[in-house]
């Protein structure tokens, strides 16, 4: 496994357990430990997340071997 794609896998885990934590606990963990959703670093994490999901597309058909 490359390593931008054990970089990508660990940023969608933390984004799912994110939003496992928002859903059942209603608690932001990345806007708690980087102060809030108006943080920078939590807008980041947040920018982050969400272009290792973009980038996780491309492995898609790979799952198919």
């Amino acid at each position: 496994m490359k390593k931008l794609d054990l970089v990508a896998l660990i940023l969608l885990i933390i984004g799912g357990l994110n939003w496992l934590l928002v859903g059942l606990f209603e608690w932001d963990l990345v806007g708690g430990l980087f102060g809030g959703m108006d943080s920078v670093l939590a807008k980041i994490v947040y920018i982050l997340v969400g272009l290792a999901a973009i980038y996780c597309i491309r492995l898609l058909p790979k799952l198919s071997k």
